[in-house]
């Protein structure tokens, strides 16, 4: 039997509780499987700070069907959030879940008082919600990833001017 898309009416988000954890984790799996586990973005997650109170969840009648994590780095002194992994269930994928989480996410950053958001990502999806190509060669992955992924969004005018270097722990 084939699962029946999800519509958007029948979304929930909320902030990542302690309790979704194993949840999200096994979303994240079965979306990225282990091969998630190579990427420049997993090594951004090895010395980022978790910050599960930006991280949220998107429910549908009492189910999991998508999660977006939200790490604390730094980059030339500033603390910014870094983005991902954005995991969401195939029947859920055209219900607007992504694009709900990565708003959710988004927002919680901006009230934070974060100046801006990266991520490694889908251009055309991500421009959807604000997100546009880092300036080539300013910011340095821990690992190579193609420029044309490497996304930000300013949440604050001038969040995202001039920055440049390392990816790194929050300071």
């Amino acid at each position: 039997m084939t699962a029946q898309p999800i519509r958007g009416p029948a979304l929930r988000y909320q902030s990542e509780r302690p309790e979704d954890s194993l949840l999200a984790e096994a979303l994240i799996e079965r979306v990225f499987g282990p091969g998630r586990f190579v990427k420049s973005s997993e090594r951004v997650r090895e010395f980022a700070t978790f910050r599960g109170d930006l991280s949220f969840c998107a429910w549908s009648d009492g189910r999991l069907v998508g999660v977006v994590h939200q790490h604390l780095i730094s980059i030339g002194g500033r603390n910014l959030v870094f983005l991902g992994p954005l995991a969401v269930e195939a029947e859920a994928r055209k219900s607007g879940a992504g694009l709900g989480l990565v708003a959710q996410a988004c927002a919680a950053a901006d009230a934070a008082g974060y100046p801006a958001v990266l991520l490694v990502g889908d251009p055309p999806f991500f421009a959807r919600a604000g997100f546009v190509m880092a300036p080539a060669g300013r910011i340095i992955m821990p690992g190579p990833v193609d420029p044309h992924r490497l996304l930000i969004r300013a949440l604050s005018a001038g969040g995202a001017d001039n920055l440049a270097g390392p990816v790194a722990a929050p300071i």
